[in-house]
């Protein structure tokens, strides 16, 4: 029989907050992180908002050695990571260490590093490019460095599935204490890619927001007038321990993870399939792995992007699993706020979860007042809900076809 997984710990660094407590608050506030560009000039690009993180100090978390040696998404993992591990209260020097992993997810990388070495050897040339170019631009750096940091000697993994990595991280991480392979993962995402080539290419295939006048407005998920999605950065990354670690140092315990679902749709490498079918499939999966009707759900924290397709789509998926039941269970997009993290998204939406579980309360979709026909749940629009949740649900879609959703439970 499997072991049970519990989330004994959770850190995060968002546009909306540095921090769990700050980025929670300011989410049920309604407050929105998304503003005009400032680290690079977008005046020739048809997108003009990002959702940037402001006045954050890698050297508050890493040695300035450190610091100097890695990627910006690199130091955001970090950082999450060491909040999650003290809001656990774990002690490394009591725990073995061999049977704590790591599995982040991450969809770009360090495209930071990548822009800025590609203009040294532009013009210095091959031998002023950085010994640390490498190393700061591969994706699994930010596991590896977590895992270096914080000392942790089981398995280190990188899951690489576009948007949805941070959630099938997450469940894979699951998978690792199921199997006994490890009794703690720190899992979850980060992501920072805010740069002008990157932001050029989401721009280049029409993605993103083109909102030019309410700014802080430009995420309007399910909303009739949405025109793409905001880009953002930040990290989400959370303490899945087994049940049983968990009491035997009576840990706190913010909520159980209980289903997981990952499927394909074997469609296209942007567009969602047809109907949202195979996001349906991986919700499905996930509720009966959790052995939950729908009508079990409390709530469902959407993918949510505000693009076209994927609204419309994940509406569909949620209608085709939920039927009847989906007029009923609260559906929020919190990218409305914090804008999209990429790969990073599922980790700080997980954590949103538990928070929804922990206090009862469920974050708005902000921005929300043009219906659209084809959209026509509960999207909790404009104002957060004080209601009971028990169970909830987190979906991730990604370019390629990638679909992924957890479920959190009440722990009892």
């Amino acid at each position: 029989m499997s072991r049970r997984a519990v989330i004994t710990g959770m850190g995060c660094i968002t546009p909306v907050g540095r921090d769990i407590e700050e980025t929670w608050n300011n989410l049920i506030l309604g407050k929105s992180g998304i503003d005009r560009v400032t680290r690079f000039d977008v005046s020739a690009m048809p997108t003009k908002v990002a959702g940037e993180i402001k006045n954050f100090d890698p050297a508050d978390w890493m040695d300035r050695k450190e610091v100097r040696r890695t990627d910006r998404f690199e130091q955001l993992g970090v950082a999450a990571a060491k909040m999650a591990l003290a809001d656990a209260g774990l002690n490394m020097e009591t725990i073995a260490r061999e049977r704590v992993g790591t599995v982040l997810g991450c969809g770009v990388g360090g495209v930071t590093t990548f822009e800025e070495q590609k203009e040294v050897l532009m013009a210095k040339g091959p031998g002023r490019v950085s010994p640390f170019f490498i190393t700061n631009l591969i994706i699994n750096m930010a596991a590896g460095n977590v895992s270096i940091a914080l000392g942790l000697q089981g398995p280190c993994l990188t899951i690489v599935t576009a948007c949805a990595s941070a959630t099938n991280a997450i469940g894979e991480a699951w998978r690792l204490i199921q199997r006994g392979e490890a009794d703690i993962v720190l899992c979850g995402g980060t992501e920072s890619s805010l740069t002008p080539l990157a932001f050029a290419g989401f721009c280049a295939i029409k993605a993103m927001s083109t909102e030019q006048e309410e700014v802080t407005q430009a995420c309007r998920p399910f909303d009739a007038r949405r025109s793409g999605f905001v880009m953002s950065e930040g990290a989400g990354i959370i303490v899945l321990e087994a049940e049983e670690h968990a009491q035997r140092r009576n840990a706190r315990i913010y909520a159980e993870l209980t289903g997981y679902g990952s499927t394909s749709d074997a469609y296209h490498i942007t567009n969602p399939a047809p109907g949202g079918t195979g996001a349906a499939r991986a919700m499905q999966l996930a509720l009966t792995e959790a052995q939950c009707r729908p009508e079990d759900i409390s709530y469902i924290n959407a993918h949510g992007t505000s693009t076209e397709a994927n609204d419309a789509g994940e509406t569909q998926a949620i209608k085709t699993v939920f039927g009847e039941a989906a007029y009923c269970v609260p559906v929020s997009s919190t990218k409305s706020m914090t804008g999209h993290l990429m790969g990073a998204a599922g980790g700080i939406e997980a954590i949103i979860c538990a928070l929804t579980i922990r206090d009862h309360l469920i974050p708005p979709t902000m921005h929300y007042g043009q219906p659209d026909p084809v959209c026509d749940l509960d999207y909790v629009p404009n104002a957060a809900r004080r209601q009971e949740v028990r169970v909830a649900m987190s979906n991730s879609l990604g370019f390629g076809g990638h679909n992924a959703t957890i479920i959190l439970a009440r722990y009892a």
